[in-house]
């Protein structure tokens, strides 16, 4: 009696190659994708620079830590700066003013000074900054 052998079938394909494939993919692109917002439009942050000497000249604006100002060595109230400020920039336009503030000097008092002298007219604003130590 001859039996007929049933066909062979070929091996099932696994999926778990196909899985892997996936995941490693979805790793790639997490680690190399950008995950913060973008701008619409084009942003190009300020350049520091360092190991050069500022030029001489324009005034200096001193804010400590707990927020007390002074405009060259001299210290005086926020209205005092601004209206002194304002005298010089009248008097010239092209005044360069240097904000060195205290590096726990909160942004809250530091920015909106800035941008009320900005707002008078300042053309050359500086953020004196001081690199951290290696």
């Amino acid at each position: 009696m001859k039996l007929a052998r049933p066909p062979k079938r070929a091996a099932p394909e696994t999926i778990v190659a196909l899985i892997d494939v996936v995941f490693f993919l979805l790793v790639f692109f997490l680690l190399v994708g950008r995950m913060d917002a973008t701008a619409p439009f084009d942003v190009t942050p300020p350049i520091a620079f360092e190991g050069t000497d500022m030029p001489g000249g324009g005034a200096t604006l001193a804010v400590s830590a707990d927020g007390q100002l002074a405009l060259d060595g001299t210290e005086r109230t926020r209205d005092g700066v601004i209206e002194m400020l304002g005298e010089r920039l009248a008097a010239d336009p092209g005044l360069r003013i240097r904000i060195n503030a205290h590096a726990g000097a909160a942004l809250n008092t530091v920015l909106p000074l800035a941008a009320e002298i900005e707002g008078m007219g300042a053309q050359d604003v500086v953020l004196v900054v001081t690199p951290g130590a290696p």
